[in-house]
């Protein structure tokens, strides 16, 4: 069978086309998948250029969608036939975060086998059932950047009707994120430094949009455009170098979801202020399987639909992730076989 694998740690030009070993038959409580599609993270993306250490030929590629081939003994949840989506952290079935999801170790694409592969063979943990209905690559963008706006505003936020949200870009989590608050009743404020990606966004539903290149300390447009006050909750993707101005933007007692590191792993927290808005600072990392499966059945009643850039055969995987970063994408792009 056919798989992209990254042939060592260091760059695009190692990611390669390859002739892998078929996985075989599923045994006891295992399920065997036909993957049709993938969708491309910022986690993804650092495996593939070295930022994040690997195995050698590693499959890459965390999220998986695809349709079940066969399945081992003892399987009840799964038959042949059935629509999947893998899971992000296959040992997180449910409840609270624990060490044994402190790190990448079993994440497919990096500490372990990834997605990018014809046919794979995992627990049936690994995987839940997809939304009905979704093609393959609409469900590949659940597993990471969909689920973890999930937690972010309902799990760990408790989202209710009325709040403000303010998301931050136009990648995956951002725009899955501002869907989620829209169905909910929430309001949006959404930042980009594209005034034509504000155009797209306003246009899928924000309430209001800030562009960060024109206003360089934005979080004084967010105070002006919540008279003063704040929002209720920050979905903040950037890190260090925009978690000043995500606590700057919450309001007293609001709630920030620390995700992303597009701007470092470190930096200074003005601390004081924090204090003084009396906010929730969680950081966060995708979701549980069980997570994921009240996510999809919140999808199949309220109609979302992922946002999706482009679609690319799995061979030009490289293509698709120098594509993304160039950061001219809007919403997720994917590959299929």
């Amino acid at each position: 069978m056919k798989g992209m694998i990254l042939k060592q740690p260091g760059g695009f030009e190692q990611i390669c086309l390859s002739e892998l070993a078929d996985p075989g038959q599923p045994g006891p409580g295992e399920i065997r998948v036909a993957i049709k599609a993938s969708s491309l993270n910022f986690h993804d993306l650092l495996v593939a250029n070295g930022t994040v250490p690997t195995a050698e030929n590693r499959i890459l590629m965390s999220d998986g969608a695809g349709v079940v081939d066969a399945i081992g003994e003892g399987v009840e949840e799964f038959a042949v036939g059935d629509a999947v989506v893998s899971t992000f952290f296959p040992n997180w079935v449910a409840g609270k975060p624990f060490a044994g999801v402190g790190h990448f170790g079993f994440t497919p694409g990096d500490g372990s086998e990834g997605m990018a592969a014809e046919y794979v063979v995992r627990p049936l943990r690994a995987f839940t059932k997809a939304p009905k209905g979704w093609t393959h690559a609409e469900s590949a963008t659940i597993t990471t950047a969909a689920l973890t706006a999930w937690r972010a505003l309902v799990v760990d936020g408790q989202l209710k009707a009325g709040e403000t949200v303010l998301t931050m870009g136009t990648g995956g989590v951002s725009i899955a994120a501002m869907q989620l608050a829209k169905a909910m009743g929430a309001r949006v404020i959404a930042t980009s430094s594209s005034d034509a990606k504000l155009a797209k966004v306003k246009a899928l539903g924000a309430d209001a949009v800030v562009n960060y290149k024109t206003h360089p300390e934005w979080s004084q447009e967010v105070l002006r455009l919540t008279n003063g006050e704040g929002v209720d909750h920050v979905v903040e993707v950037g890190g260090p170098g925009t978690l000043a101005q995500s606590i700057s933007s919450v309001k007293v007692g609001g709630h920030i979801a620390l995700i992303g590191v597009l701007t470092g792993v470190q930096g200074e927290v003005p601390t004081a202020l924090l204090m003084a808005k009396q906010a929730r600072l969680q950081g966060l990392i995708v979701a549980s399987r069980r997570d994921q499966q009240e996510f999809i059945a919140a999808l199949e009643v309220n109609g979302i639909r992922p946002v999706i850039d482009s679609t690319l055969p799995f061979a030009q995987l490289a293509d698709a992730f120098a594509h993304q970063l160039s950061g001219k994408h809007f919403g997720k792009i994917c590959v299929e076989w």
